[in-house]
């Protein structure tokens, strides 16, 4: 969905470093459809985002969070119905990553919507993809790598973080994600990592999405490659600085630029993974354009204060 998601997903991670270095307070206001839909109640949601559109034709938003509802319990023709009026107030790339469209990508219309949108794209972006072909492959996975945090959460919620269901949908997410890895493997061997000036920023990202929900292996086969495109202004310094942590926690070291958190069974909370230098952090992440840790680590309710030099 468009609006925030605020899954413990790597997507979020990345999407925090997009944030000002500013200290800046939001509130975040949900209609009581989006909040129908958090719990998991699909067609009291789609009531609630019906009524709204009734009264508000040109709510983008709405829209588009009517167009996913819609989608996920497939009732196809009302979704690209919805999802066609979407793109027409907001001209974006999210539904080609979106979760969401999953169930409506095997009807035959989501290929005329998909080159639609990428039209319109081009035409408000001056031609950004260079590889559509590529692009798109990595578009559809990005939705895959995405899948099921939704309800993930909501099962956590209703049956526990350890629940059979948890357990089950978990399973399915792994399977997605290695049959994603196999693919992307596949396309860098023929085409090479995905660069930004060819599949634009989000595809590009997809490639270090899948990448970071790998194994350990993988990351360290890549992470050169990521850094070289970093210099080159090919990809996301704030992807190579998230993957750099993945790796250095998994190997048990201290992590440079405290990306990377964890649940503690026992106290019921998130805590930051060992920092390699406390003092030092904050310029490593401001030079590659990353808030403040305090900041970042808060949404967490983790409270961090920096040593002094």
């Amino acid at each position: 969905m468009k609006r925030i998601k605020l899954f413990l997903t790597t997507t979020f991670l990345l999407l925090t470093f997009l944030a000002k270095s500013q200290t800046t307070t939001f509130t975040i206001v949900m209609s009581p459809a989006d909040s129908l839909r958090e719990a998991g109640d699909l067609k009291g949601a789609i009531e609630e985002f019906r009524k709204i559109y009734n009264s508000d034709p040109k709510n983008d938003n709405n829209i588009y969070n009517f167009a996913c509802a819609l989608a996920v319990t497939k009732q196809n023709d009302s979704c690209f119905k919805y999802l066609y009026k979407a793109i027409e107030l907001d001209t974006a790339t999210n539904a080609l990553t979106d979760p969401d469209f999953i169930p409506v990508k095997d009807d035959k219309r989501w290929n005329e919507f998909e080159d639609k949108l990428i039209s319109m794209l081009n035409i408000k972006f001056k031609n950004p993809y260079k590889n559509i072909d590529y692009a798109k492959k990595l578009w559809r996975m990005q939705a895959k790598d995405q899948a099921y945090y939704g309800e993930i959460k909501i099962a956590e919620k209703k049956t526990g973080m350890n629940s059979t269901v948890v357990r089950a949908l978990w399973t399915l997410k792994h399977i997605y994600n290695d049959e994603n890895q196999k693919q992307l493997e596949n396309l860098i061997e023929e085409k090479g990592w995905p660069k930004i000036s060819e599949v634009g920023g989000r595809a590009a990202g997809a490639a270090f999405l899948i990448i970071q929900h790998s194994d350990n292996e993988k990351q360290k086969k890549y992470l050169p490659t990521i850094e070289k495109l970093c210099n080159e202004k090919e990809a996301s310094w704030q992807s190579y600085a998230l993957m750099y942590d993945r790796i250095q926690t998994s190997d048990n070291k201290p992590q440079k630029y405290g990306s990377q958190v964890t649940f503690n069974d026992k106290t019921k909370k998130y805590e930051l993974f060992p920092l390699l230098d406390e003092t030092k952090v904050d310029e490593w992440r401001k030079e590659i354009g990353m808030q403040p840790l305090a900041e970042y680590v808060s949404r967490w309710e983790i409270k961090f204060e920096p040593k002094k030099k």
